[in-house]
């Protein structure tokens, strides 16, 4: 079964720290300008329906260092909100890339585009979660302060999709 990455949720505590752990090593490989190509020959799809700046570059930037491929698809390229189903697009897509990345409005969206993808699907952001921005805050938590453990957060603000993924992540 392919696994996929919608909501914090989808992860364990122990494979968010083997992520962790691993991004430790590539940190470390590029730091000191060692070559580390694992994702040679793959190709990530970016679906973006929302506009974004350090999404989009994060993971282009993290793709081309791990030696991959990035194919950016914007709402206006993509024929989803032409009314082409999103099973047709996951299903078509999935034969030709290794991953996907959506940032997209409704959950729902990502939710069913993952059920017909053969391939890994990665939530970008939706309206409901935002599990990678809360995952790469925790890692620079972790990576400044050792560990998370006894850590309190408090949230200020709107009840939106990053307060979601937080209240996940505790």
């Amino acid at each position: 079964m392919t696994k996929h990455l919608l909501t914090i949720s989808d992860l364990t505590k122990a494979e968010i720290e083997a992520v962790f752990e691993k991004t430790k090593v590539f940190k470390e490989r590029q730091k000191r300008g060692i070559p580390h190509r694992p994702l040679l020959g793959k190709t990530l799809a970016l679906i973006f329906e929302k506009a974004s700046t350090r999404t989009r570059v994060s993971f282009k930037v993290a793709m081309y260092q791990l030696g991959g491929n990035v194919i950016f698809i914007s709402q206006r390229d993509s024929q989803i909100g032409r009314g082409e189903p999103i099973k047709d697009t996951a299903r078509v897509l999935s034969r030709y890339v290794d991953g996907i990345v959506i940032r997209t409005f409704g959950h729902e969206i990502v939710e069913e585009f993952a059920h017909y993808s053969s391939v890994p699907v990665i939530n970008g952001l939706t309206d409901l979660h935002h599990p990678c921005q809360v995952l790469t805050d925790v890692f620079t938590i972790v990576e400044k302060k050792g560990s998370c453990k006894g850590l309190k957060v408090a949230w200020i603000g709107d009840g939106n999709n990053m307060a979601n993924s937080w209240i996940e992540a505790a």
